[in-house]
């Protein structure tokens, strides 16, 4: 239903509301970020990457409705957004939709029906198809034309490390763990453990010698990450 890797910014004030969703949007191979306010959930829509956004309207710091507002007209942000409120009238809905909002689900809600309604904002976000293009920083990758680049210059990269950085885009900024990735590539027989890193190594190569800020890193015992320095 999600596409694997989706990256979903969940804002709710209710503590066992986004627990339940954060679990179940997991299971279902989405990458959640979390905000418990309206303050810190602008915060970090304009700052982290993220496919969909998943509102709460009744928020502390700043309501549902003033950080929707501020995402369109002062961030310039298309990033789609489900809004979930607890008020049912056909104004509170309107009045959502002024502000931004491309859809509109009222408390209590099934977690099934969320989950198909953040796949098909995702969907109509991305006409090309869902899973076409990723990207992190200024890093890019197109799986149907599979171009690469970075801040605009084209990079050229054989089969395996292209897939490597495929399944790293989908979840970063997050560590992928090397059997993930070992099983993204090969399936689920992986070559010798030398394998992933010496393929590691040439993306590394690529994507961020020629470059000033490198972004793929090793996290020593558990696997890889894209990652813009600190």
């Amino acid at each position: 239903m999600i596409a694997a890797g989706i990256r979903i910014l969940l804002i709710e004030d209710h503590q066992d509301i986004a627990e339940l969703l954060t679990d179940y949007l997991e299971a279902q191979g989405a990458v959640v970020d979390y905000a418990g306010d309206g303050v810190t959930g602008l915060h970090l829509a304009v700052t982290k990457p993220c496919d969909v956004i998943v509102l709460d309207l009744g928020l502390p710091g700043m309501d549902g409705l003033e950080l929707c507002r501020q995402m369109r007209q002062l961030a310039r942000s298309d990033v789609p957004i489900l809004m979930l409120t607890a008020r049912d009238t056909l104004t509170d809905k309107l009045k959502g939709f002024e502000q931004g909002a491309d859809d509109y689900l009222v408390k209590p809600f099934e977690l099934e029906e969320v989950a198909a309604r953040v796949a098909a904002l995702h969907r109509r976000a991305r006409p090309g198809g869902p899973q076409d293009e990723h990207r992190y920083a200024d890093l890019s990758l197109n799986s149907r034309t599979r171009e690469v680049s970075r801040n605009g210059t084209p990079i050229e990269l054989k089969p395996i490390p292209f897939a490597i950085l495929d399944a790293l885009l989908r979840a970063a900024p997050n560590v992928v763990p090397r059997a993930e990735l070992e099983r993204a590539v090969w399936g689920d027989e992986p070559p010798d453990s030398d394998a992933l890193r010496t393929h590691v190594a040439a993306l590394r190569r690529a994507v961020d010698k020629p470059f000033d800020q490198p972004l793929l890193q090793t996290v020593h015992g558990v696997g890889y990450r894209l990652r813009e320095p600190e």
